[in-house]
């Protein structure tokens, strides 16, 4: 029969601990019984003195003392026996025995033997005399012998043998330690058979439950070690099974046109995008990816796949056709297998043009503040000028780098917002507090217009968005009326609604307004109503634009129209959360 783990730890340590309580029963015993033994002996020893002591006390009178030890053994406990024996082994007195001439010689004795040699002898044996077993004590108490004797009976045996209450206590402790023994054993094979339970889960294959846990020993944290390894694993092959499927799925769905080829040319799995995609670019209806490897807009791929010098297993290139760019781009693989993918690139180069277009017109826009900070900077460094004219200059020069550093913040704004929106942390924003932050930083320029600055927000009317943004939405409208409105206006801001969602505001000043070809172009970079408005007011043509992207960073929109009673009005929400 094989024993499980918790039965053979429980069978060492029962074994281990019956030896060691075996071996410490036995130990006592046979000290308590040597105890016991001097003390009877110490006893019996302290019988001898008091008969040589009644015999010494006689003096000369040695034989008439050793006559009178009978009244003095009746002094004596009924159960002692008293001999006295000279040197030459002859019983002179003997209180169990009448007729002493019977007796043989006594030196032969083991006890006399023993007290010859050491002073005092035991023995334990049976008397010749009196055929009854007897302790013997004998002491030499020269010319003399005194024995005493103890009858070796029940009583004497009772009182040399150890008592059993030290045995009990041991046997005792024995079992409350095979108790706990058992108990710790019963812990640790709880933790070996979750173990082996854990082990069979895993090479089956079955999912490992959540309550699974060990018990708070070293062999439970390797098991709950195991248990987490395990799981992550399982985890993990659950992921790569939603992977593979999310691939799948993205093969099947993805904007992309992707078709896996074998070495032979032979399609092996195509998505529908890639069947739409070869569709657009062809001339005529195609229902197998192969047809492409023989249509003439697809040479660049058979080229690149039947060139054996190439250095590269990768290539890229655009094909432009129907008003669309596609890129193409062909992978081959270490078995000779290949895969070619289509995108559908017309947005993304529709937006690189953009930028590239934006590029451009920076560069244009630079080009003039530029020129002219150069050009009063080269005049003042090379002519000699009176003190009003070098002032006239420094003063040009100086409003030229305003409107350089302007434009430079502003570009670098609108880029942060597109490319990088991330950056803006966003926090509770007050904004009647803002908005009247607006009207102080502007307060000059209202007052050099004769400007009419008014707010009907309520109070304490926040939102969460990022402060430096929304308060360019306010500065950058107000900038726009200030500059171009005209002259003794009002600028108005009010929140005329709100739902659970957003914040509903009205901006109006009452200047001239604008044409109304002009604005659905508005919000455009750069857009000017005419040719050198942005230049006079020294803006950088990027204020508007500015305003519907931090907007649109706040989940929100905006309109423009022209007022009734003249002037712009600007209608645009805010997120509330």
């Amino acid at each position: 029969m094989r024993l499980n783990y918790r039965g053979r730890i429980f069978g060492y340590f029962l074994i281990i601990f019956f030896l060691f309580a075996a071996g410490v029963i036995l130990i006592e015993r046979k000290h308590e019984k040597s105890f016991r033994q001097a003390d009877l002996e110490a006893r019996l020893d302290g019988y001898t003195e008091i008969i040589h002591e009644f015999i010494r006390r006689q003096g000369q009178e040695r034989d008439d003392a050793i006559g009178r030890l009978g009244e003095l053994s009746r002094l004596m406990p009924d159960h002692i026996r008293i001999s006295v024996i000279n040197d030459s082994g002859e019983v002179l007195f003997d209180n169990e025995v009448a007729d002493l001439n019977r007796m043989d010689n006594h030196l032969g004795r083991p006890e006399i033997m023993n007290a010859l040699r050491s002073a005092y002898g035991t023995n334990i044996r049976t008397s010749a005399s009196t055929s009854q077993e007897y302790l013997y004590y004998a002491r030499h108490f020269s010319p003399y012998y005194v024995r005493v004797a103890l009858p070796y009976n029940t009583g004497t045996r009772n009182m040399l043998k150890a008592e059993n209450l030290f045995a009990y206590m041991i046997v005792a402790l024995f079992v409350v330690v095979l108790i706990f023994i058992n108990y710790v054993a019963g812990r640790f094979s709880k933790s070996i058979l979750q173990l082996k339970r854990l082990s069979q889960r895993v090479r089956k294959g079955q999912s490992i439950p959540e309550n699974m846990h060990f018990q708070a020993d070293e062999l439970g944290e390797i098991g709950n070690e195991l248990t987490d390894i395990f799981k992550q694993m399982e985890n993990s092959r659950k992921n790569t099974e939603i992977e593979r499927e999310k691939l799948i799925r993205h093969f099947r769905f993805s904007g992309e046109g992707l078709c896996i080829f074998n070495r032979d040319m032979k399609k092996i799995y195509a998505n529908t995008g890639f069947i739409r995609y070869i569709n657009l670019i062809t001339d005529y209806p195609a229902f197998d990816a192969e047809d492409i490897l023989e249509d003439q807009m697809f040479r660049p791929v058979t080229d690149f796949l039947h060139d054996e010098d190439r250095e590269t297993n990768h290539m890229v290139f655009q094909i432009s056709k129907n008003g669309r760019t596609f890129s193409l781009q062909s992978i081959i693989f270490g078995d000779g297998s290949f895969e070619i993918i289509i995108k559908d690139i017309s947005k993304a180069e529709k937006t690189r043009l953009m930028k590239q277009e934006m590029t451009s017109n920076i560069a244009h826009e630079l080009r003039t503040p530029v020129t002219s900070l150069r050009g009063y900077l080269e005049t003042l460094n090379t002519h000699e000028l009176d003190e009003s004219r070098q002032k006239q200059f420094i003063e040009r020069a100086f409003v030229q780098a305003i409107r350089l550093s302007n434009l430079i913040e502003d570009v670098s704004i609108i880029s942060k917002i597109e490319d990088a929106p991330s950056q803006f942390s966003v926090e509770k924003v007050n904004l009647p507090v803002l908005v009247g932050e607006v009207r102080t930083d502007l307060s000059d320029r209202l007052a050099e217009k004769r400007i009419r600055f008014t707010s009907s927000i309520p109070e304490g009317l926040t939102v969460t968005g990022n402060y430096t943004l929304l308060y360019s939405i306010f500065r950058n409208l107000a900038d726009n009326s200030i500059s171009y409105a005209g002259h003794d206006i009002d600028i108005h801001i009010s929140q005329y609604a709100g739902d659970e969602r957003y914040f509903y505001f009205s901006y109006y000043d009452t200047g001239v307004g604008v044409g109304e070809q002009h604005l659905g172009r508005i919000f455009e970079r750069f857009y000017r109503i005419n040719e050198g408005r942005t230049r006079d007011t020294g803006g950088s043509g990027l204020g508007l634009s500015i305003v519907k992207n931090a907007i649109l960073f706040h989940k929100g929109d905006i309109q423009v129209k022209n007022r009734i009673n003249g002037g712009l009005e600007f209608l645009f929400t805010l997120k509330k959360l």
